[in-house]
């Protein structure tokens, strides 16, 4: 392991220096070149007011509510007024009332 280290380092400084270095060339300077910007000029006078706009269209009907809850029990009437006293009975005439015998007990 000690030897492969050693060896890998010599070979990679034997296959840097056998390289060919390149000629380093640098560009020449770029010059700026001013650009002219346009600058927005003063404000020009107001415009007329412009026309009133059309009048828009009725709105859609709305929907139908929902239906109401029951209301609350009424409270209990007052009581009545006593009726009027009928008149006297008349004594029956030549009625007979039969009744049937009651049944006998078992």
């Amino acid at each position: 392991m000690k030897y492969s280290i050693v060896f890998a380092a010599l070979l990679s400084g034997l296959a840097l220096t056998a390289c060919d270095s390149k000629t380093v060339v640098t560009p020449a300077p770029v010059v700026a070149v001013p650009v002219q910007v346009p600058v927005p000029g003063p404000a020009g006078p107001t415009g007329a007011t412009g026309s009133t706009g059309q009048t828009g269209s009725t709105g859609s009907t709305g929907s139908t509510g929902s239906t109401g809850t029951t209301g609350a029990t009424g409270d209990t009437g007052a009581a009545g007024g006593t009726g009027a006293t009928g008149e006297r009975g008349k004594t029956g005439g030549d009625t007979v009332v039969i009744l049937p015998a009651p049944a006998p007990a078992k």
